[in-house]
This record gives structure tokens, C-alpha cells and sequence, in this order.
């Protein structure tokens, strides 16, 4: 009777254990907040370009968020950098990214937190690692930009030759519509903007007309957004990497280090623009809490900017 009873109370021991750590396996799983993130990505937008050009559908759209006009780039102010800091929230002291001929295997410094294949930690990764219902895409026309970020935390990666965006466009709203029922996080690059700059200046003509053509692009892309029935639910963030001066950037001037960046969607404050200090390396953090995730890789340096967010 008495090796009866142990037996029993060891039973019982064992199916309590069990029943915790399903409750706090459940407990520990990430439900994420954020429906859809899409990063609409405009490479070199200064301030004054920003505020000169006619934009009405990111006028229309980011009306109803945030829109930040001094956030700081990082250092260098120039495009690899500073793409590599938004995605993973690290300066070029921490993701090591120190100029656009960087590449996995010619760099100056490594990167002070790597995954097994040598990278920096991307918001891609940390999605993929904690909620691994997520779905990730990357578009993009510049042929570098992706090689600081790890291709196996992303379902798809297109990319466009000669400054074309369109399509990448098209394939950002059908990639949207396939997973409209999972979370998702669409990164939608174009580089035709900083092209402009390069060749023909800053503010020139050319210039305002390459950031007006890419507002006719987004109009477009939001007008098939609600006709899918995906535009309501999706957070949307309009980054940029430097402004410009002359024919260049990468100096430390207020007008290549000084860009726009703007927020919107349902867990965001409609309150128009917002002067809490903000940087590139707050990016990939920000998306990090759009998706309820806290758990940050150490090296992070990004912030929540004050006053964003509703909750």
C-alpha cells in the first residue's frame, strides 16, 4: 500500500512538471501586435528634399501618425551604414558596416555580436528566432544592400537592376496578400532617389522629380493595399538613410545628416509630427515593439522615440 501511495505522488509530481512547463512554454511564445510592418524605404531624402517635393499620398498617409524632421543619421552619412543601422539597430561601432564596399568577408572590424554565419543581428532574425509564424520579404534596386543582412531569416528577396522599383512594388502588395493572415514585415527599397541626387544634385529639378515619381509609386500601392483589404491593419515606416549636398554626401553637415522619418498605423499616435530625439538605430526596435517583442539582442542600441506609440 505504501509503494502504492509513492507511486501515486510521484504520478502526480510528474504530470504537475509537465502541466507548468506547458503553461509556461505557452507563456514564453510571442503573440504578436502588429498584423503587417511595411518599411517603405527611400534612399537619400534630406529634409529640405522632403519638404520641397508635392507628396499628397505620403502627405495623406503619415497625416494620420508621426513624422519626425530631426532624426540623425549615423556616421558616415552614407547608404550601407545607415540601412544596416534601421534593420538592425546597431551603429557601425556594433554591426561593424563602415562604408558601401563592405562585405561579410572585407570588413575593417567585425561586428561585436554574430549569428553562425558571421552576422550582425538583424530584425529579421530576432522575428524569425521568436515568432517564427512571421513571414519576411526584401525588395530592393541597389545590388550592396543586402549584403549585411543574413538571406535565411527572409521568405523573399527580389531584386531590380537599373534604378527599376516598380515591380518590386507590385510584388510588396502581392507578397502582402498572400500572408494576410500572418504576421508580416515587407522591407521596400528604392535607390532612384539618391541616384537623382548623385547625378544631377540635390534639389535640383531632377531630384524633387525622382521623390514626387516615388509618391505616385506608393499611391498606387496603397490604392491596391485597400482594394485587397490589407491597407487597414498594416503599419507602414518611411525611412531614408542621408540627405545630400552638391553632387554627394557622407559628411557631417545638417543637411546630409538630418532625414525625415515618419510612422503610422493602429498602435500609433496620430499627433503629426513629434520632436523626441530620434536616430536610425531606433529602427529596428521600434519594429521590434510594433511586433510585441522585448527580448533585444545585448548590442542594440536603438530606443523607442517618447511619445509614439498609443500604449
Amino acid at each position: 500500500m505504501k509503494i502504492k501511495n509513492i507511486s501515486y505522488v510521484l504520478l502526480l509530481i510528474l504530470l504537475v512538471t509537465v502541466s507548468c512547463n506547458s503553461v509556461k512554454s505557452v507563456a514564453n511564445s510571442k503573440v504578436p501586435t502588429a498584423k503587417r510592418v511595411m518599411v517603405l524605404g527611400l534612399d537619400g531624402i534630406s529634409v529640405a528634399g522632403y519638404k520641397t517635393a508635392k507628396h499628397p499620398n505620403l502627405d495623406e498617409l503619415f497625416g494620420k501618425g508621426m513624422i519626425s524632421f530631426n532624426t540623425r543619421t549615423v556616421m558616415p552619412s552614407v547608404t550601407l551604414p545607415n540601412w544596416t543601422s534601421h534593420l538592425t539597430s546597431g551603429g557601425p561601432e556594433q554591426h561593424g558596416v563602415d562604408g558601401n564596399d563592405w562585405t561579410l568577408e572585407k570588413n575593417n572590424i567585425p561586428p561585436v555580436e554574430q549569428d553562425e554565419n558571421g552576422y550582425y543581428p538583424s530584425i529579421f532574425k530576432v522575428l524569425k528566432e521568436q515568432m517564427p509564424v512571421v513571414k519576411t520579404a526584401y525588395y530592393y534596386n541597389w545590388a550592396s544592400l543586402i549584403n549585411p543582412i543574413n538571406k535565411r531569416y527572409l521568405d523573399e528577396v527580389r531584386f531590380l537592376e537599373n534604378d527599376e522599383y516598380h515591380q518590386n512594388y507590385k510584388s510588396a502588395v502581392q507578397f502582402a496578400e498572400t500572408y494576410k493572415n500572418d504576421p508580416s514585415l515587407i522591407f521596400l527599397y528604392s535607390v532612384h532617389t539618391d541616384h537623382a541626387g548623385h547625378k544631377h544634385k540635390w534639389m535640383s529639378q531632377e531630384y524633387i522629380k525622382a521623390i514626387e515619381e516615388a509618391d505616385e509609386a506608393i499611391g498606387k500601392l496603397i490604392e491596391d493595399m485597400k482594394a485587397k483589404g490589407i491597407f487597414e491593419d498594416t503599419h507602414f515606416i518611411l525611412l531614408t538613410d542621408h540627405g545630400g549636398r552638391g553632387h554627394g554626401h557622407g559628411g557631417v553637415s545638417e543637411t546630409e545628416m538630418t532625414v525625415p522619418w515618419a510612422i503610422v498605423g493602429p498602435q500609433i499616435k496620430n499627433a503629426a509630427s513629434f520632436q523626441s530625439p530620434n536616430s536610425n538605430t531606433n529602427t529596428a526596435a521600434v519594429i521590434a515593439r510594433l511586433f510585441g517583442i522585448d527580448d533585444l539582442p545585448e548590442s542594440w542600441v536603438g530606443k523607442i522615440p517618447s511619445g509614439i506609440f498609443k500604449n
